[in-house]
């Protein structure tokens, strides 16, 4: 019998499919809520840029109930976690015990997420944690999973890599030194099929955009770092 109240926090991409697909198959655990921040100036998907029309028809063909994190254009790390806390205050008082991410080996994130959550008495869940990349990879595919590149850090891809959607041969493809889940942000996805869904995501692509920001600050900078970083992104339409 499953006893442990858990939400879980949705980015749309593959890493997150799969993991939701682990414990939906864990007695452990039951999902009642998926959590997701979004970017409120532009109606996108935090990272992804994934247009939250599209969040929703995924969300809702899962068929767990969903909700959205509004977060301004460029969070201060202060705004971030007051928002993130608002949100878990929530969630406790309607009796969730834990939480859980797809997050795979970056362990600096796994301390933060765990510190802010220990706060408030949520227990984090890592379905994914320290399994080798090729082989999950492998596993969602083999699983009946479809995603698409939509966006990738110009360092490592061009314009054309975005919108290509994952397959077997994708692995042998990828520059070296880019994790084959793209586990340090070289690039994200957008899950439209597999298991977990009562019927596909429908999309056309659009236009491919390029966009360069500074790289963020911290609060022991004193001053606003130069550094650049760029980004692809795959505009998909609903």
């Amino acid at each position: 019998m499953k006893t442990l109240k858990t939400y879980f926090n949705w980015s749309s991409g593959k890493d997150s499919a799969l993991a939701l697909h682990y414990l939906l198959q864990d007695e452990r655990f039951t999902i009642n809520e998926l959590i997701t921040t979004v970017n409120s100036h532009y109606n996108r998907v935090s990272m992804h840029g994934l247009r939250k029309e599209l969040l929703i028809a995924q969300t809702k063909a899962i068929g767990i109930p969903a909700s959205l994190i509004e977060l301004p254009e460029m969070p201060s790390m202060a705004v971030y976690e007051q928002k993130m806390l608002e949100t878990t205050s929530r969630l406790k008082k309607e009796g969730f015990t834990h939480t859980a991410f797809g997050d795979i080996f970056l362990e600096d994130l796994r301390a933060y997420r765990e510190q802010q959550l220990e706060k408030q008495g949520i227990t984090a869940v890592f379905p994914l944690w320290k399994k080798d990349t090729k082989a999950l990879l492998n596993d969602f595919l083999d699983l009946g999973f479809k995603t698409i590149v939509v966006c990738a850090n110009s360092k490592y891809f061009g314009e054309d890599f975005v919108g290509t959607i994952i397959d077997k041969h994708f692995i042998d493809n990828l520059p070296e030194g880019v994790d084959p889940c793209g586990e340090n942000g070289e690039f994200h996805t957008f899950c439209f099929d597999g298991p977990i869904f009562k019927k596909p995501i429908n999309f056309t692509i659009g236009e491919k955009v390029y966009r360069e920001y500074n790289a963020p600050k911290t609060d022991k900078d004193s001053v606003c770092t130069t550094d650049n970083y760029g980004i692809w992104y795959c505009d998909l339409m609903p």
